[in-house]
């Protein structure tokens, strides 16, 4: 049940801890997605929730749903406004040589044929920005927290890649992960997002049991070297 895995909820607002490989959109293919559980996360409330940003499929963790159409103009426009704090954590294939930073670079949208799309650093591209810091390392791996100041599309997972030099553990694009949903390193872990008169809409969700398994549990998120 997808209600087992709410993290937050007042009259407004939903936060999901949203598992890997569930998609927020209808897939093309015709697959299962969130808006085939939303009955689920009505509440008492007649309406159903809505999405108010995205997570990739494979990115697990905090999304937000908005529970009537003010609290989702409101929400959405605090996005936009990049009042919104968000924490995501990502073991990568590889070790940056500084402990923390931003990486400042655009991204730009191309797609063939033979790879499909994917984000590129071009000039061409929207500004995006992220700040990073390496909390851990172990065996060639780095655990890294990221907090994204914009939201473009795979932001954070090319980044990684470009910012880095090292894609996230099992990112079937910008790495070589296998296409098995649920396999890729990246979780939305917190998400905060203010209101003037009430208190935020903020949770943390936990790290999954996938991390552990890889060798980067919840006792490092506090920082320091393996």
């Amino acid at each position: 049940m997808l209600s087992d895995h709410v993290i937050f909820c007042d009259g407004e607002a939903i936060i999901l801890d949203k598992p890997a490989g569930l998609a927020v959109d209808p897939p093309r293919n015709g697959g299962l997605s969130l808006e085939n559980y939303l009955a689920s996360l009505t509440f008492g409330f007649q309406r159903w929730p809505v999405a108010v940003h995205r997570l990739d499929r494979d990115t697990s963790g905090c999304l937000l749903l908005a529970r009537n159409p003010k609290a989702h103009k409101r929400f959405a426009a605090a996005f936009e406004a990049r009042q919104v704090v968000k924490g995501y954590i990502a073991v990568i294939e590889g070790i940056p040589d500084e402990a923390s930073g931003m990486i400042d670079l655009p991204l730009f949208k191309v797609s063939s044929a033979e790879e499909g799309w994917r984000m590129v650093v071009d000039e061409r591209g929207k500004s995006a920005r992220t700040a990073w810091e390496k909390l851990a390392e172990k065996d060639g791996r780095s655990m890294i927290r990221f907090f994204p100041e914009t939201g473009r599309t795979h932001q954070i997972r090319a980044h990684a890649l470009y910012g880095l030099g090292a894609p996230i553990v099992g990112d079937p694009v910008y790495g070589t992960g296998s296409p098995k949903a649920g396999s890729m390193l990246l979780h939305s872990h917190f998400l905060s997002l203010t209101r003037e008169g009430k208190p935020p809409v903020e949770a943390t969700a936990p790290l999954p049991e996938r991390f552990t398994t890889a060798g980067f549990g919840p006792e490092y998120l506090t920082g320091g070297d393996v």
